[in-house]
């Protein structure tokens, strides 16, 4: 049986996993996209204090489909994809006369080995030339990034 001394913020001493910092940003400017991936204008930016930290990357995107589409969302750091769905329609609906509005929410768990300031932000891509928005009718999106010791 081992035995785990707990420092002061309860945390088991030299374990990771302590939230260091947190970044919120949001936008509810509309974007309409295309069958190539643009930016959705959700952006936000986070300064490491280690390089053995890790940035976890919480999306809440606002999406719009028309018709029989949809889109996907891909994460960017900087001008590098660290996350692209596999295909272009991971929010999609199923219907001629449809309107479809939703948050397409999930997380990444980036090791970026930097304490630069870096961006992270979000581009979205139409599946078939369908309508695909992103902020439709000022509905906002978020991102959320959270420092983590490593």
């Amino acid at each position: 049986m081992a035995i785990i001394k707990l420092a002061g913020n309860g945390l088991a001493s030299g374990v990771g996993g302590k939230v260091l910092q947190v970044v919120q940003a949001n936008t509810g400017t509309s974007v309409t996209h295309s069958t190539s991936y643009a930016d959705t204008g959700l952006t936000a930016s986070i300064t490491p204090s280690s390089t053995s930290n890790k940035v976890l990357v919480i999306i809440e995107q606002a999406c719009f489909a028309g018709g029989d589409g949809g889109g996907a969302i891909k994460l960017m750091r900087a001008s590098t994809a660290i996350y692209t769905p596999a295909v272009n329609y991971a929010f999609y609906g199923d219907g001629s006369s449809l309107d479809l509005r939703n948050n397409h929410c999930y997380s990444f768990l980036d090791s970026p080995s930097s304490t630069s300031s870096l961006t992270y932000k979000t581009q979205g891509i139409s599946y078939n030339s369908t309508v695909f928005k992103t902020q439709e009718n000022s509905l906002k999106s978020f991102i959320t990034l959270m420092e983590v010791a490593g």
